[in-house]
């Protein structure tokens, strides 16, 4: 079972990244929390690996901090959370943001995530409240990589909200909203995406 990963980063994208090791691209696939602070393409990375084995699939899912994966594990562990839907909470909500929404106890805000009803909100309330309070997860913050063409850019943000549960109408309005200035990064775009989204 792969744990952790070092290599190249040939291919960056908000869904998953591929990290070459030895000339083997393995295809890992990511939050926005982690996708926010990887350097730029042809730069080494190092990733914390969860492997997710099914009958039909290996999926790897892959995180700056060894927190954030261990966020990711406590969110698998609740019933009716699998590693897309746990990935896709940690899209919407910072690590540290999504702790502080457990602890508090905040169902709106967790019940505004895709895929989370009031009751798996609830839930993640209810069995992950006490577990969080032990982490120590701590913005990061890294230079961020030069920033693509505008369409480039927008199709990336569409496509990746899209594919985190999003209705491409609601998504095309929030990105729509967006100013996309010259120094405006992919990264920066989904937080302002994301910020009109939950809302």
């Amino acid at each position: 079972m792969i744990a952790l990963l070092t290599g190249k980063l040939a291919h960056k994208s908000p869904d998953y990244i591929i990290v070459d090791v030895n000339g083997v691209g393995y295809r890992v696939q990511i939050p926005f929390s982690t996708y926010y602070v990887l350097p730029a393409e042809g730069t080494t990375v190092s990733l914390q690996i969860y492997t997710s084995v099914k009958e039909d699939a290996i999926n790897l899912y892959g995180f700056t901090t060894p927190e954030e994966k261990e966020l990711f594990q406590l969110l698998i562990g609740v019933s009716g959370v699998g590693p897309k839907l746990a990935n896709s909470i940690l899209s919407n909500s910072a690590p540290e943001e999504l702790s502080q929404s457990l602890v508090r106890g905040d169902i709106a805000r967790l019940s505004a995530i895709p895929g989370i009803g009031k009751k798996t909100a609830e839930r993640l309330v209810l069995e992950l409240k006490e577990k969080v309070k032990k982490l120590s997860i701590a913005p990061s913050e890294q230079a961020a990589a030069p920033a693509p063409s505008d369409d480039v850019m927008r199709d990336d943000v569409v496509s990746a909200l899209i594919n985190l549960g999003y209705k491409e109408s609601v998504v095309q309005k929030a990105v729509a909203e967006i100013s996309f200035a010259k120094e405006t990064t992919v990264e920066a775009a989904l937080k302002q995406a994301l910020k009109i989204l939950m809302k």
